[in-house]
């Protein structure tokens, strides 16, 4: 960094791909139903990853959250990761 780092907030929302069979999605949508909630179904479950990065720019903290969530916060076989960077 040269100095002049700014702050983001950034989001990583990580969830299993299309096709990709969801047991946990699979029960909850099982239970909308259940509860008397007809017409729900393809539930799928994920998650969200929070966190505040220092970087030079927006496109910089967006680089080093996108190789993060690639190799620590998702399985990109199997998942899909969206990221949101916003200035903090």
């Amino acid at each position: 960094m040269n100095g002049k780092s700014m702050r983001f907030q950034a989001k990583v929302q990580v969830w299993l791909r299309s096709g990709i069979a969801d047991p946990e999605g699979n029960t909850v949508s099982e239970a909308i139903n259940a509860l008397g909630y007809p017409g729900i179904d393809d539930v799928r479950m994920g998650k969200i990853i929070s966190m505040n990065v220092e970087a030079d720019s927006k496109e910089s903290a967006e680089r080093r959250v996108s190789e993060i969530a690639t190799s620590l916060l998702s399985n990109p076989v199997l998942e899909n990761a969206e990221i949101q960077i916003n200035e903090a």
